[in-house]
């Protein structure tokens, strides 16, 4: 089984390790691997939060399992992985509610990737991918809790919109939209390999 460490030694300048953001397959490896990384921050974040525990394991499980991404494939969905120095840190997936609209999800950078300009970059591949998909607006939710999602959002210009909800997630206190405004970018065949500077938080949730 693929293992993404959450302590990867990542070089202090991106020059030298630029950040790149490509198409995965939902069940791949990596694809799985971060997708319980993901999975197991924001549930402890919660539990720990409201309970004072870390998850379950059984519950942990179930709930990795339950949920394995396969919405996330085209033509109506995209799963895309980031890398940083050509090792895999984040996610981000993209899936059509209608035919103008996408939802935005599972926007996550291990701890030790945060704050090198690879969020802002994530999510701007993922309102692309959407376009690619035909939407013209995007939507997402987030917790509460997750201050740092919600700023990163904000700073990149999507609006929040409060209740209705677009979705019944039970755990969601947040919803944002965003226009998409223009024309997918063109990218190479492995996607996009685009270098940043260093800056903007990791989303945790969405």
């Amino acid at each position: 089984m693929t293992r993404v460490t959450t302590t990867p030694v990542i070089p202090p300048d991106p020059a030298t390790a630029p950040w790149s953001v490509a198409p995965e397959p939902f069940d791949s490896p990596t694809a799985r691997a971060l997708w319980r990384a993901y999975y197991t921050e924001v549930s402890d974040r919660w539990y720990l939060l409201h309970e004072g525990r870390h998850t379950e394991p059984a519950e942990l499980e179930r709930g990795i399992a339950a949920r394995d991404g396969a919405e996330l494939t085209p033509p109506s969905g995209r799963l895309l992985v980031a890398r940083y120095g050509g090792e895999p840190v984040g996610t981000a997936g993209v899936r059509l509610l209608d035919t103008a609209t996408a939802e935005l999800t599972r926007v996550f950078l291990v701890p030790a990737a945060r704050g090198r300009g690879g969020a802002a970059l994530l999510v701007a591949a993922a309102e692309d991918a959407a376009r690619g998909l035909g939407a013209t607006r995007a939507v997402l939710d987030t917790r509460a809790d997750l201050v740092e999602a919600r700023a990163l959002y904000a700073r990149l210009g999507w609006t929040e919109t409060g209740p209705p909800p677009h979705n019944d997630d039970p755990y969601a206190d947040h919803w944002f939209t965003k226009r998409l405004g223009g024309a997918a970018l063109p990218t190479a065949p492995g996607g996009p390999a685009v270098p940043t500077a260093p800056g903007g938080p990791a989303a945790g949730h969405g």
